[in-house]
C-alpha cells in the first residue's frame, strides 16, 4: 500500500552506524466522525555493539500509542499507551497516566499541553515524543476524511463551503514558517484568497498528464 524504501539517504562511506530510531504513525477512518491513530517508536542498536556474539539488531525502546479522535473537532476520546520494550522494570507504571490525553483537542494548544502533562518526570520521554509526532497526522487527515467519504458515492463532488475551508486552513496557523500568523500566506487566506495547490499534487498531476489548474477548479469550485 505504501512505499517501504528507506527515507534516509544511504549511509556515508566509512562511518559506523551507532543508533537507529524510527517513528511510524498510521491513521484510519473508523467512522464518518472518528479517526483511529496508531503510532510506534523504536530504537535499535546494531548487531554486536553491546554483545559481541549477538548477530541481530538490539531493540532498546519500543513504545506504542493508540488514539481515538473525534472528527472534525479533533478531540481525543480514548488514549492507550503500551511500553513494549523498555530499560527499567518500573517503566510501564506510567502507561495509565496517558489516559489524561482524553478530552484534549489536537487542534488547540496541544503541544504545550502535552509538555505540561507528560514532560520530564511526568511521563516517558519516548512515548511523549511519539505523541507529539502523532498529532500532525490527525491534522493531515482533515481533508483525507472528506476524500474517503466521496469515494464510491454517486453524487457530484461538492467543494467545501467557506466555513469548512476556513476551519481546515486555520488548523495549520502557527505550525511552521510558511503558516506564521503574521505571514503573507495566512494574510492571503484571511483576505479570501485560495490555498495554493501543494507542490506534490502539482507534480503528481503533471506526471499523470493532467492539468493542475483544472484540478484546482474542480476541487475548490473556483477558477
Amino acid at each position: 500500500m505504501f512505499a517501504t524504501d528507506s527515507i534516509l539517504p544511504p549511509d556515508p562511506d566509512g562511518l559506523e552506524v551507532l543508533h537507529d530510531r524510527e517513528y511510524r504513525v498510521r491513521a484510519y477512518r473508523a467512522a464518518d466522525d472518528r479517526l483511529l491513530i496508531r503510532g510506534a517508536v523504536r530504537d535499535q542498536k546494531p548487531p554486536g555493539m553491546y554483545l559481541e556474539d549477538d548477530p541481530d539488531p538490539l531493540t532498546i525502546h519500543h513504545m506504542q500509542v493508540e488514539l481515538d479522535v473525534a472528527f472534525p473537532s479533533l478531540e481525543i476520546t480514548r488514549a492507550e499507551a503500551t511500553l513494549e520494550i523498555h530499560p527499567n522494570e518500573a517503566c510501564p507504571r506510567i502507561e495509565d497516566h496517558y489516559h489524561e490525553l482524553v478530552g484534549l483537542s489536537i487542534a488547540r494548544g496541544f503541544t504545550n499541553r502535552v509538555r505540561e502533562l507528560f514532560g520530564g518526570p511526568r511521563g516517558c520521554t519516548h512515548t511523549t515524543a511519539l505523541i507529539q509526532a502523532m498529532a500532525p497526522v490527525a491534522v493531515q487527515c482533515f481533508w483525507s476524511m472528506r476524500a474517503t467519504r466521496r469515494r464510491g458515492v454517486d453524487v457530484p463532488f461538492q467543494p467545501p463551503d467557506d466555513e469548512h475551508r476556513e476551519v481546515a486552513w486555520r488548523l495549520n496557523v502557527g505550525s511552521c514558517h510558511v503558516w506564521a500568523a503574521d505571514g503573507e500566506h495566512v494574510e492571503n487566506l484571511r483576505d479570501g484568497g485560495e490555498m495554493e495547490v501543494p507542490v506534490w499534487m502539482r507534480d503528481r498531476l503533471q506526471s499523470l498528464g493532467r492539468d493542475p489548474d483544472e484540478w484546482t477548479q474542480a476541487n475548490t469550485g473556483r477558477a
